[in-house]
């Protein structure tokens, strides 16, 4: 009888219990990562849009020896 239960291929319930519990475990660790980093590519994003309005508004100072009024986003 155990000879027949050996020969069988294929995974037991417990060793797919233990795959299930591993990516879990690892799933649980990648996605605080995740959304970390997520809010860093946010805040760096910010970053570069306040740069490229500065620039904008002195390249407008040079042409007009003032800053414009109010900014509009078009």
């Amino acid at each position: 009888m155990l000879q027949k239960m050996r020969s069988r291929k294929g995974f037991t319930l417990i060793e797919l219990l233990i795959v299930v519990a591993i990516i879990g475990i690892l799933a649980a660790v990648a996605i605080p990562q995740f959304s970390s980093y997520r809010a860093k590519a946010y805040n760096s994003a910010s970053n570069a849009d306040l740069k490229n309005m500065k620039t904008g508004m002195e390249a407008y100072m040079a042409d007009n020896q003032e800053y414009p009024v109010s900014v509009l986003y078009q």
